[in-house]
């Protein structure tokens, strides 16, 4: 890992300290045992929660670390070099924190939030549908006003989180066309509200996606986050923010295949040389370093433009494009160093390169991205 990352504080300087010796001591034992098993990762966000970790880029007064974007996405990309599933993780919890912050009342924050900013709840965003994936404005799922609140009939997929969160952020009908969608904040355990199994991943299989089912879930009028229509506006802002947290993750998984590469290139003799000595092999390397660095100025160009007010979606759009591709060939570059090892479990970049590739789909695709930047330059 770099250590000589750029921070603008000290502050900031031991807060990635802090992540790092939690990531190693916490998250790295382990992350192969629970992905080799699917098995959810108890106890690991309540230590992010209690070391400030799941609150970073939110004001000191709603319980947030008033930290800026480009030092809360360095933070991500340590957790996720150590381990994608719970960074990811992470991400989707800031990106649900969003909406009541940015849209809610005086009132919604000061109920939910500081539990939501300070790890006592956890959070999940239900946009998708089983028929609307990047196309959001033709999901389905209805609430239908009545007394006292909405009645929500519908279904949702592909929640990270699904069936563990304590939140879910819903983006429910309630009119007509792109402005006929609300935003709601729908707590665990209410009554109608069921899961899916757990979807079978190629990777990130420590924390559960699944699809959600809406029969009659009842929610009061205190539950919806802005006003009705405004469910687009609230998703599309927070996504942009979304982006670039996945952008950090692709780039944590990107750097940890490339530390595991040039271990083993620095280890592993053929011909009477260590393999990184050879021309082939060390130009590989070097070309995956600079991929590396380039996503990590991406995104980091990005996170300094949304810090200092600027626009910056078709920044975080590049920022995903790039970072979530160079993770994928890097991963893939690693695998061809190891060889033989590399296609084995037995070795790290096999599941590397597997969580990888999710990172090219989430967020919106990767060719959202490309339609996203095209259209910033017409």
């Amino acid at each position: 890992m770099p250590a000589d990352r750029l921070l603008p504080t000290d502050e900031a300087r031991d807060l990635i300290a802090l992540t790092r010796d939690i990531a190693d001591k916490v998250l790295a034992p382990v992350v192969d045992e629970h992905e080799k098993a699917e098995k959810y990762p108890d106890g690991v966000f309540a230590t992010l929660g209690e070391a400030g970790l799941l609150s970073l880029p939110y004001p000191e007064e709603w319980g947030g670390g008033g930290q800026p974007y480009e030092v809360y996405l360095q933070v991500l990309e340590e957790i996720a070099s150590r381990w994608a599933a719970v960074g990811v993780a992470v991400s989707v919890h800031s990106l649900a924190c969003h909406p009541l912050f940015s849209f809610g009342t005086g009132e919604q924050k000061e109920r939910w939030l500081p539990d939501m900013l300070g790890g006592g709840t956890i959070g999940a965003y239900s946009l998708s549908e089983p028929q609307a994936g990047s196309d959001a404005a033709a999901l389905v799922c209805k609430a239908t006003p009545v007394d006292d609140g909405y009645s929500i009939t519908g279904e949702k997929a592909w929640i990270t989180h699904g069936g563990v969160a304590d939140f879910y952020n819903l983006f429910a009908r309630t009119g007509e066309g792109s402005k006929g969608i609300s935003c709601f904040l729908v707590p665990d355990g209410v009554d109608g509200l069921s899961f899916g199994r757990p979807e079978e991943k190629m990777g990130l299989t420590a924390v559960p996606t699944t699809s959600a089912r809406y029969d009659d879930v009842r929610l009061p009028d205190d539950r919806r986050i802005g006003t009705e229509g405004q469910g687009l506006q609230i998703a599309f802002s927070a996504l942009d923010s979304g982006r670039l947290g996945i952008a950090a993750v692709a780039t944590g998984i990107a750097q940890a295949a490339l530390d595991e590469a040039v271990a083993y290139a620095k280890e592993r003799e053929t011909f009477g040389r260590k393999i990184i000595d050879h021309q082939g092999l060390g130009f590989l390397l070097a070309d995956m370093a600079a991929a590396v660095d380039s996503a990590r100025a991406t995104y980091l160009d990005a996170a300094r433009r949304r810090d200092a007010g600027l626009p910056y979606s078709r920044n975080a759009s590049v920022a995903k494009l790039v970072a979530t591709d160079a993770a994928m060939k890097v991963t893939t570059d690693a695998v061809q160093v190891l060889g033989g090892n590399g296609y084995t479990r037995d070795f790290r970049p096999e599941r590397l390169m597997r969580e990888a590739k999710i990172t090219q789909i989430f967020e919106g695709t990767n060719q959202i991205q490309r339609l996203v930047i095209a259209r910033s330059l017409a």
